[in-house]
């Protein structure tokens, strides 16, 4: 599937693994799309677990700090030319919420805001500044259950009768107030729609928590990571409605942007 670059295109990408190196975290191999999308003003909107505080100076460097970011998996929106300074309100609440879960239960639930940076990097594998900014939550507390599986299912209980979303990740149980990356991209998508001008959601991504994102954009690309489990196939696949990149990585994002670009302009 191709879009017309009159179509309003808007490009929706997950970081590492898929615009980042999975290895090194470098983008340089995407870097002639990236260019190609800046000089077309074409919204890049990073899409990302990371914090408002990791994503900001990526966001800067890649030269789209006028677009938004979806952050903490997508607990949250990072607005335009934010610097950091828009207010942690929201991650204040989720800890008093967190916080008035009977104490039998809450004691075995550990999270970022209970450790330090330094522990924060022991148990992320983040070098020490990377774990400071991880530290510096806006809408979402990862941590680790270090109780009973009985005592878990109860505090999972606790959390959602108070108001929180649970989702158990490869290594962390993320509390929020909920939301996802699909969910995040529809709203801004609508931001960004132009009337008689519908626009044309394009996302990438490599891992489960990108695939309700990939199925409901227009055009949804898996690029594939050989550090874990090849995604399944997905309903739109068939269509031609989702497709997967050759290769792995920013090498891959590079290609099938400009693939998408160059047929784009023809039309």
């Amino acid at each position: 599937m191709t879009a017309p670059l009159n179509r309003n295109l808007i490009v929706f990408t997950d970081l590492d693994g898929t615009l980042l190196d999975h290895e090194t975290y470098a983008y340089s191999e995407a870097e002639p799309a990236l260019s190609r999308l800046r000089d077309l003003g074409i919204p890049l909107i990073l899409a990302s677990s990371k914090t408002a505080a990791e994503i900001i100076p990526l966001r800067n460097e890649l030269g789209f700090s006028h677009c938004e970011a979806i952050v903490e998996n997508g607990s949250g929106v990072l607005e335009p030319q934010d610097d950091g300074s828009q207010s942690s309100d929201t991650y204040q609440r989720l800890l008093q919420v967190l916080n008035q879960i009977p104490r039998p239960l809450r004691q075995h639930y550990r999270g970022f805001a209970d450790w330090s940076a330094e522990e924060v990097s022991a148990r992320t594998g983040l070098p020490l500044e990377d774990a400071a900014n991880a530290k510096i939550r806006r809408f979402s507390e990862p941590g680790l259950w270090l109780g009973s599986d009985q005592d878990r299912d109860a505090f999972l209980s606790a959390a959602q009768d108070a108001g929180l979303t649970v989702q158990q990740g490869g290594r962390f149980l993320t509390l929020s107030f909920g939301g996802n990356k699909a969910q995040r991209m529809m709203e801004i998508t609508e931001r960004h729609s132009r009337a008689g001008t519908p626009a044309f959601v394009v996302a990438l991504g490599d891992a489960q928590n990108d695939v309700a994102m990939i199925e409901q954009a227009d055009l949804g690309v898996i690029i594939p990571n050989p550090a874990h489990r090849e995604l399944p196939q997905l309903a739109g696949e068939a269509a031609g409605r989702i497709i997967r990149a050759k290769s792995a990585g920013p090498a891959g994002w590079n290609e099938v942007i400009m693939s998408l670009l160059e047929t784009a302009a023809k039309k």
